[in-house]
């Protein structure tokens, strides 16, 4: 043995864990691999838009130059078909179709596309989220994550198909300028001049905007965690008649998202009106340059039409803005999904549980949060069978050794053991089919008020027998059977009060097997007369689970079969409740302010 932080003895198996830093920040790269890996999801649809949308631009591109061919054939025959100015016009038809049916398909494709891109993203971000530690989620608030996974997985679901369109309106003028210059040297080098002048707009436009969309994006986030929070408080808020300061709170961010929007609307804009202004001008020099080539004889008027509509084609490139927009915008929302998926998953081990009796040990065992030790040096052993009451002043780390206990959280340094074996080395399976919880505000899941108390990890649940069951030893059967629908009634219609919303939380602990039940302030809600009874359930013969219990009542403590007083994030006596009363009068100032005795 060695001695630890304060003097507490540490077990020699002590683990040390390597902390982890709180902030992750995303870049842009990381982003782009998101998003090609959103991409390769759905390879075989983005490939499909990607040949749809460049078989569009090859039509569109081929059109000019078969009407140019078909006008210079009716022209060198007098208007007759005697050089087959039929077939050119009838290809030229057939290229018009392709083109509508080309853009119909593209329309679908890239619907069904975002879709599927979109909820994939959303269920990649969903199944992590619920991978993460308990800490680690709430890094994040819940309006934020709102945000994250609505929206913003909306924009970044986009980026396949704003990339195919992109592509495809880059192919557009690229395959313009080549036209051409397929027709005359110089007709390309007309428009080539204005080029640079238009890759100057296009560099500045994705530039700013890029840092607009990311801070758009936050401050949508920040208003989303504001409300959410808000209306979490609603009551509070009434009470307290702070609906004005609420509302200026929640909307605080908005003079910021509304000089981030218009920024992101001039910078387009502008850049918009620059294209508009350039492009024109070039439109005109290469449809002069094509009448001077068609006065000296070295251009058709056939090529002089094609000429003129490649030049409408090449100048497309201005209208490239709208399309990088989509996809920094993509790029953008991407990155905040990043922000997510960089936070580290609860890494489980793969091995199981021998038989024993439910013996909980913790071992040398701190843990930090916000920087500071809340948990430093705790050894604790609750017997198998035994049940445990942690009791303690406010911030003494009780719910955070109830975490650890049973693996919601990890532990800085040292280990926790059940049976015998850490924790960090059982499978989820083995893991949650041995340790159950019940919590001071139990979520309502599962649909129904039934399906609550069956939530759990065995597949399938409990049946309706065992359901009524737990829930009678929880004192919850009751109100349940005066409920129209009972046990089928929708959680989302069910209006029960705190302690009726324990209850339920306590049948659901109730309703499952396991060697080890940790409460969490379970019983906190209920009336006195309630908690006698479920602790009678709880503590009643013929129970052999362990038991640890988060307690603030004397009473709870008194009914335990050993007490563990933490003061400062240490283990400052275990014992009998009785002893403890006795030997400690700062153990009985707990209690004071309820106004409890022995």
């Amino acid at each position: 043995m060695t001695r630890g932080p304060g003097g507490s003895h540490l077990s020699r198996g002590r683990i040390p864990r390597v902390r982890r830093p709180s902030h992750v920040t995303s870049t842009p790269k990381d982003a782009r691999r998101l998003l090609v890996t959103a991409t390769r999801h759905g390879a075989p649809r983005a490939l499909t838009l990607g040949l749809v949308s460049t078989s569009a631009a090859a039509a569109t591109l081929l059109l000019p130059a078969v009407l140019g061919r078909a006008l210079d054939v009716l022209l060198a025959n007098g208007g007759g078909d005697g050089g087959g100015a039929g077939r050119w016009l009838l290809l030229s038809t057939v290229l018009s179709l392709a083109a509508v049916l080309l853009d119909a398909a593209d329309t679908v494709l890239t619907g069904t596309l975002n879709s599927r891109t979109t909820a994939w993203l959303r269920t990649r971000l969903v199944h992590h989220l619920l991978s993460l530690a308990p800490a680690r989620a709430r890094r994040f608030s819940d309006g934020d994550l709102v945000t994250r996974g609505t929206a913003n997985a909306a924009h970044a679901g986009n980026a396949p198909s704003a990339a195919a369109s992109t592509l495809a309106a880059l192919a557009l003028p690229l395959g313009g300028i080549a036209a051409l210059a397929l027709l005359d040297l110089r007709l390309a080098a007309v428009f080539l001049v204005g080029a640079p002048l238009l890759g100057l707009v296009l560099r500045a436009f994705l530039r700013t905007t890029s840092d607009c969309v990311a801070r758009y994006q936050e401050e949508q986030g920040r208003i989303a965690g504001r409300l959410v929070e808000v209306l979490g408080g609603a009551r509070t808020v009434a009470a307290a008649r702070t609906y004005g300061r609420e509302r200026d709170r929640i909307l605080g961010p908005l003079p910021a998202l509304s000089a981030q929007g218009h920024r992101m609307w001039r910078v387009q804009g502008r850049s918009t009106a620059q294209a508009a202004v350039l492009v024109p001008l070039l439109q005109v020099g290469v449809v002069a340059v094509g009448g001077l080539l068609v006065a000296h004889g070295e251009l058709s008027v056939g090529g002089l039409v094609a000429a003129a509509r490649y030049a409408v084609l090449a100048a497309g490139i201005g209208g490239l803005v709208g399309h990088l927009e989509g996809l920094v915008r993509s790029t953008g929302a991407a990155r905040r999904l990043h922000e997510v998926h960089a936070e580290p998953p609860f890494r489980h081990g793969s091995g199981g549980l021998p038989e024993g009796p439910g013996r909980l040990e913790l071992r040398g065992v701190r843990a930090v949060r916000g920087g500071t030790a809340v948990l430093d040096g705790v050894d604790l052993t609750v017997p198998g069978g035994a049940t445990v009451a942690v009791v303690g002043r406010s911030g003494a780390g009780k719910s955070l050794l109830a975490a650890l206990a049973g693996r919601l959280e990890d532990p800085d340094e040292g280990s926790v053991l059940l049976d015998g074996v850490d924790l960090a080395t059982l499978d989820r399976d083995a893991l949650r089919h041995a340790v159950g919880y019940a919590f001071e505000r139990p979520a309502l899941l599962g649909g129904t008020l039934g399906g609550t108390i069956a939530l759990g990890p065995r597949n399938p649940g409990p049946g309706p027998e065992r359901i009524r069951k737990a829930a009678r030893a929880a004192c919850a059967d009751g109100f349940v059977r005066t409920l129209p629908e009972g046990y089928a009634t929708p959680c989302a219609r069910a209006r029960l009060s705190g302690g009726e919303v324990q209850r339920l939380g306590l049948a659901r602990a109730f309703a499952h097997d396991g060697r080890l039940l940790i409460l969490d302030d379970a019983t906190s809600s209920l009336d006195t007369a309630t908690e006698l009874r479920v602790s009678g359930t709880l503590l009643g013969p013929g129970t052999t689970r362990t038991r640890l219990v988060v307690a603030h009542r004397a009473s709870t403590a008194a009914r335990s079969d050993l007490t563990v007083w933490l003061d400062d994030g240490r283990v400052r006596a275990l014992g009998p409740h009785a002893l403890l009363w006795a030997e400690h009068p700062a153990y009985r100032r707990l209690f004071a302010a309820d106004g409890e005795e022995d």
